[in-house]
């Protein structure tokens, strides 16, 4: 061994042994020329590392690893690298304890605890994430949590001071391996530190951590190529072998210089980064529209110097609509094309078939604009729509010569030949009847309550004109199963609407019938003018509204006043539902569309208090007996009617026709859901979400609701005036029957309240004017029943509320009479008419006669003594003894009954109650009527 090396430390020696042994020496003295290296040792350089370094390039890895997991979102890959780092670190114990622990394991530890804190409080992300993910996110936050208490201390000094740098623990740690380290190795340490010195702040796991990190790597390259660099430089500088080995303060400088520049570099990119990123936010963003690029297509439709042609513009719708449907096609680019189409065909005069074809086919796309049935239209689209059927129809009017039907075939269209009839093929109808639809689907996704409901139902009017318009058209031009379909669209927009204007007339036609006999001519050239004068007024409000509407775009308004005065010279709704109805019962094929005008006549017939005509035309029709194989829109239509015209039963004072029309959708518990007003909880009724979306689409608009309250309330005071003297006259009846088990469920309520207060609700209401009718307390029953806050909730609701309200006031005294008599026969042997009429405020006439019509049908065991006006009672009802032996005699006989029967049943033979005393008279039909006949009916089966 050379001399030289003895003041060298081992690892020196060791590594510079082997250069000596192959290198020869120089004849101007020891080591004056640079060492000769042979070809094969210059290709592979052999570089001798430390422990530290080793363990630290491992602990380095797996931080990297943990830190590209965490950019991923991957808590799974971080608890398995983390148990990793736990191993090389219990690996790497000898040189910690040495060194202490190094500033990237605590940087990694107090970064990897501040992601776990920040998953674990996002509450959405937590739910997104996968099973494995959640699973890890626990454990290892548990893990970390109890590995950091370890080096509470020393995390929380580098959270104080994270920007520190590595660079004084670097030379202490140079300073403690002395000179004996390797140049190589203290490179590498160096770069290690260097390149976590660099390292953004705990925190952020973006863009800045990957530069950071793609910018150490290039340190690393930067050194070794830095380090090549040098050694080839230096082999011709250094004249002996430890001379090119020892450190030289030049270097050092160099190497800190090389540093801060690329920290100025970096510092510069940043700043020039953020203000870049400040001007894209201070910019406008601009909307991108995916799709087909139809849209760069619509200002080059055609291309310049082209002749356009009714042939070429065909061809390019054709081209329009081979995207339509396909996926990715710009639904709104596809109608903006079309609209461009034909303003090309009239701006280049092709003719009106052609406008008409593309106009067609523009309400189609505008129809397929929502892909999804339970979807409506915007409000922008739906006005389009509308504009674009009207101006269909001012097409169809202006020129009847063009026939417009489905069944035409494109090979057959005439779109250009003057010289033959001009034919385009689409359907005007199916259009309207969509439009139909889609104005019902607006109206079901709205919120009743808002002012954009108020708004979308102004379009109902002019949906109205243009179904008008329609008819108008079809009349000269379609087949009766086509006018069908158009009248009943026009029912279906008139049956549910109360003729105000029909009701005052007929108000006035009957005032003036009654006071015709006590008039003067003064009097009725008086009315006589006063009715000019409201005609007059009622001709300036109309024209007032033409004007109105004339000014919000109608264009053609001729032919609008035209509808408008076909509509003023027909007498009122009545007669338009009576022709449009007739027509469709003579002329429709269809059962449905028949069924749906006779349901909606009878609906408008009970609306308008006509209910002898309404009854007679739902017996004659006998939809009852097979409503039930009809579709679900046309029972909820069923069920309507039915309710329309209990509530009509009952403005008649037909109490007995309103609770039985009633009866059944009230007994059900689901009248809401029964008229198309709303859904049951999915809790109360199995059903999934694809068929809550079905029922969705059959419910009816707000506008068109029957109120439920006011039904109820109908319902419960009409059982109230039949069920009280039904109980009152079979009080001891073991066999009484229930009229309305709703009624009795309300009175069993109003019985289990500890504390009775005042009435709040309207079946309060009702229940504490049942308990005073039971009395005979007929003035406490009327003012629970007719007061001001049952008015608002319940009979100002009617359009006749005055009549109504003086209704159930006779209705009420009439009933009370029946209960007191019922109730307290037995206490009077006879009682004057007198006294009675006095008492229920009833005129002598009619309390005359309700006695009468309760002795003749034996209800009440009296006699009227007509001198005296009194009515005399009969001591025939047996008391409440007699009552209770009768109940107890009953039930012995039914006891025997069961008895006999099951005495028959194990003797095999009948006994001789029912052979003896009753002659096999049980029960006709089951085979009682002689004797052995039930056994002969078995037989021939």
């Amino acid at each position: 061994m050379s001399r030289f090396f003895t003041t060298g430390s081992d690892s020196e020696s060791e590594s510079s042994a082997s250069g000596d042994e192959t290198a020869p020496k120089a004849p101007g003295g020891p080591y004056s020329k640079p060492l000769l290296l042979s070809e094969d040792e210059e290709d592979t350089k052999r570089v001798v590392r430390s422990a530290r370094d080793k363990r630290y390039e491992e602990l380095t890895n797996l931080i990297r690893s943990i830190r590209n997991a965490m950019k991923i979102r991957d808590v799974s890959r971080c608890l398995e690298e983390f148990e990793l780092l736990g191993r090389a670190w219990t690996k790497a114990k000898g040189v910690v304890d040495r060194d202490g622990v190094p500033r990237f394991y605590l940087r990694i530890l107090a970064d990897l605890e501040d992601y776990l804190n920040e998953l674990w409080e996002d509450k959405e992300g937590k739910k997104k994430m996968n099973k494995n993910n959640a699973k890890a996110l626990s454990s290892l936050r548990q893990k970390l949590r109890k590995y950091n208490r370890d080096y509470e201390g020393q995390i929380a000094a580098y959270r104080q001071n994270p920007e520190q740098s590595d660079e004084d623990e670097e030379k202490s740690r140079r300073d403690s391996e002395g000179s004996g380290s390797s140049s190589g190795a203290e490179d590498e340490s160096g770069n290690f530190l260097k390149r976590r010195e660099r390292d953004e702040p705990r925190g952020r796991y973006k863009e800045e951590e990957s530069e950071s990190e793609s910018e150490s790597d290039e340190d690393w390259g930067d050194s070794a190529s830095e380090s090549d660099s040098e050694s080839d430089e230096d082999d011709g500088k250094f004249t002996s072998l430890a001379s090119k080995f020892l450190k030289k303060d030049e270097e050092r400088r160099g190497a800190e210089r090389r540093r801060e520049e690329k920290a100025k570099k970096k510092l510069e990119r940043k700043t020039r980064r953020e203000e870049e990123e400040e001007e894209e936010e201070g910019g406008e963003w601009e909307k991108v529209k995916c799709g087909v690029p139809l849209g760069q297509e619509k200002p080059k439709m055609f291309a310049k110097g082209t002749e356009i042609t009714v042939g070429l513009v065909v061809k390019k719708l054709n081209e329009i609509l081979q995207a339509r449907g396909k996926k990715g096609t710009d639904r709104a680019a596809q109608i903006e094309l079309l609209q461009h189409l034909v303003a090309v065909a009239h701006e280049h005069n092709l003719g009106v078939p052609l406008e008409l074809k593309i106009k067609f086919n523009i309400v189609a796309s505008l129809y397929d604009y929502n892909p999804n049935l339970a979807a409506y239209m915007k409000p922008e689209l739906w006005q389009k729509c509308l504009g674009c059927i009207e101006e269909l129809l001012e097409l169809l009017f202006a020129h009847p010569e063009i026939f417009v039907g489905e069944n035409v075939l494109e090979e057959s269209e005439n779109l250009s030949n003057p010289e033959q009839p001009f034919r385009v093929r689409g359907c005007v109808l199916t259009l309207v009847e969509r439009m139909d639809e889609e104005f019902t689907k607006i109206m079901q996704n709205t919120d009743p309550h808002s002012q954009e409901y108020v708004e979308h139902l102004k379009d109902e009017a002019r949906v109205c004109r243009i179904i008008a318009r329609l008819q108008r058209y079809l009349q000269g031009k379609g087949s009766p199963e086509e006018l069908c379909r158009v009248y009943l669209r026009r029912v279906l927009h008139t049956y549910y609407k109360f003729d105000y204007g029909a009701a005052r007339r007929r108000q006035r036609t009957d005032g003036q019938t009654d006071g015709q006999a006590g008039q003067t001519d003064g009097d009725i050239a008086k009315d006589v003018k006063e009715e000019g004068k409201e005609k007059e007024e009622g001709q300036k409000d109309k024209q007032e509204e033409e004007g109105k509407e004339e000014e919000e775009g109608q264009k053609d308004g001729g032919k609008e006043k035209e509808v408008e005065e076909e509509e003023e010279e027909e007498e009122d709704s009545e007669a338009l539902m009576e022709r449009l109805c007739r027509f469709v019962y003579a002329k429709d094929r269809t059962d449905r569309i028949r069924t749906c005008a006779i349901l909606c006549h009878i609906y408008h017939h009970a609306l308008h208090s006509r209910w002898y005509r309404a009854r007679d035309l739902m017996l004659m029709s006998h939809l009852q007996d097979n409503i039930q194989h009809a579709d679900p829109p046309v029972q909820i239509l069923y069920n309507r009617t039915m309710v329309q015209l209990g509530i009509c039963a009952f403005r008649q004072g037909l109490i007995k026709d309103a609770h039985n029309a009633l009866l059944d959708i009230q007994s059900s518990g689901r009248a809401k859901e029964l008229l198309g007003q709303g859904l049951l909880l999915r809790s109360l009724q199995e059903r999934n979400a694809e068929q809550e979306k079905v029922e969705k689409r059959r419910q009816v608009p707000f506008h068109m609701h029957v109120n439920l309250e006011l039904l109820e309330c109908v319902y419960l005071v009409a059982a109230m005036l039949l069920e009280i003297p039904y109980m009152a006259a079979h009080e001891f009846d073991a066999r009484r029957r229930m009229i309305s088990k709703q009624f009795h469920h309300q009175l069993r309520v109003g019985e289990r309240q500890p504390l009775l207060g005042p009435p709040e609700s309207m079946r309060e209401h009702v229940v504490a004017a049942s308990k005073a009718m039971k009395t005979g307390d007929w003035r406490r029953c009327h003012r629970f029943v007719v007061n001001e806050k049952m008015n608002g909730k319940v009979w100002d609701l009617f359009p006749e509320a005055d009549q109504v309200r003086a209704m159930l006031v006779r209705k009420i005294q009439e009933e009370s009479l029946r209960t007191y008599l019922f109730t307290y026969s037995s206490v009077y042997d006879s009682i004057s008419m007198e006294t009675l009429a006095a008492m229920f405020e009833l005129d002598l006439p009619t309390v005359h006669g309700i006695i009468s019509k309760m002795i003749i049908n034996e209800e009440l065991m009296a006699s009227l003594d007509q001198p005296t006006a009194t009515v005399m009672m009969h001591r025939t009802e047996p008391t409440a003894t007699q009552n209770l032996a009768l109940q107890l005699a009953e039930k012995l006989g039914n006891l025997v009954e069961n008895n006999e029967r099951v005495l028959d049943q194990r003797q095999g033979a009948y006994g001789g109650y029912f052979r003896d005393q009753k002659d096999g008279g049980y029960r006709k039909g089951d085979g009682y009527l002689r004797r052995g006949g039930f056994r002969q009916e078995r037989s021939n089966y």
